[in-house]
């Protein structure tokens, strides 16, 4: 066995003499980078969980990037009609990575019942369209189902729900204009709730409800062919801008396009600052677990002076010494990184499974649990990262063994 480890070996379980004074400081610093991991596993695991969150939300809405008529001039109602009859339709072959393109058209309108009304956007939307996030969302009834023949049934959110006072199989009468014109009779549909949602995000709850597509294209004199406007979703996000590029690219030019970072960028530019805290946090858990295992790395060479001492009578040199006290430590930062993970891991695998964790405010961060995520490549970055910058940080105290002088040091008691 190497002597630097036998040496380390016979330190880091005190089998050299009796117990020492260097055993509570050593057992905090082995707390500190515990603690400091799990700090910075639930840091990164939320941060990342809640602008997934977010994303997700907001996508379920919009699709990560929208394809529309430029004369509807980003409108959020569907003026000019966009036919369906495109290259990209129903699947996006000329650009990688994007996972899905559906046709949807908005109208906006009122709910009308018998003891009030609301303002509403419907979002018309087919066959083609993709559910799966709104089932998560779901709290009673059932997704509508428009693959047959045109149907009544709507989604409707919680919000706008409640404040008509209205549940599942209920019906009411909305009103949408006629072309758009205030002077023309208006169009009047009745609607049956098949389900009702709660995204958590009030913005886009508050306005939205799901109709059959087929309705909003016979209100506007629309043939089967025309649409509102395209959506599409991306297989990997953070490609949004590039793919953005090469959606505008790749579409005729009466056609213009916008991602939803620039169609909703305070919400994207409120959850880019997450970035900066957790990087905070991360920097301030590392400086505070290196600080703790400087001291017990002084504490340590202190308290085994007569040992460095002995080694260098013996002809040991003062890298091979300062390797013994590094090899110690680099076991102490294994020992916090491992109880470290161990209640991180455990705290955002029970989170995710419990969601026992809440926002006392969820209004202002969209959803009311504190969502978790976390992949193996972030938690290998961060345990080598700590144990790296821990070592580089304990560099240059250890220099501190080339400064003890043989003779005094088997001297000192």
């Amino acid at each position: 066995m190497n002597l630097e480890l036998f040496i380390a070996k016979r330190l880091i379980t005190g089998k050299e003499h009796k117990i020492s004074i260097s055993a509570p400081i050593i057992k905090i610093a082995i707390a500190a980078i515990a603690i400091g991991v799990v700090m910075m596993l639930i840091a990164i695991a939320s941060t990342a969980g809640l602008q997934l969150k977010i994303r997700e939300k907001v996508s379920a809405f919009n699709g990560h990037i929208q394809i529309y008529n430029y004369d509807n001039n980003s409108s959020d109602v569907s003026v000019v009609p966009v036919s369906k009859e495109q290259d990209f339709y129903p699947k996006f072959k000329d650009v990688d990575g994007i996972s899905h393109v559906q046709a949807v058209a908005t109208k906006g309108g009122i709910i009308r019942t018998a003891d009030t009304f609301e303002g509403m956007l419907a979002k018309g939307v087919g066959k083609d369209y993709n559910w799966s996030v709104f089932k998560e969302y779901l709290v009673s009834g059932s997704i509508p189902d428009y693959t047959g023949d045109l149907s009544n049934e709507v989604l409707i959110s919680r919000i706008k729900a409640n404040l008509l006072n209205l549940k599942v199989r209920d019906s009411f009468f909305a009103i949408f204009l006629k072309n758009n014109d205030p002077s023309k009779a208006p169009n009047n549909r009745k609607f049956q709730i098949s389900g009702i949602y709660d995204s958590g995000f009030e913005e886009l709850d508050r306005d939205n409800i799901f109709v059959d597509i087929r309705h909003i294209q016979r209100m506007n004199k629309w043939s089967e062919n025309e649409i509102g406007n395209f959506e599409v979703f991306l297989e990997d996000f953070d490609k949004i801008d590039e793919k953005s590029a090469e959606v505008y690219g790749a579409v005729v030019s009466t056609l213009d396009t916008q991602n939803i970072k620039k169609k909703y960028y305070k919400i994207f530019e409120w959850i880019s600052l997450f970035d900066f805290n957790t990087a905070l946090i991360v920097g301030i858990m590392i400086l505070v677990g290196g600080i703790n295992m400087i001291t017990a790395l002084l504490v340590l060479i202190l308290e085994r002076t007569q040992m460095i001492g002995v080694l260098k009578a013996l002809g040991a040199a003062n890298w091979s010494v300062r390797k013994v006290f590094l090899y110690n430590a680099s076991y102490l930062i294994a020992l916090g990184l491992f109880w470290g993970n161990l209640v991180g891991l455990g705290v955002i695998f029970l989170q995710q499974k419990f969601r026992f964790l809440k926002f006392p405010n969820p209004e202002e961060y969209y959803i009311d649990y504190i969502p978790m995520h976390i992949n193996l490549s972030t938690i290998l970055i961060l345990n080598i990262g700590v144990m790296l910058l821990c070592l580089l940080m304990l560099l240059i105290p250890s220099y501190a063994v080339s400064k003890i002088s043989p003779v005094k040091a088997i001297k000192f008691e």
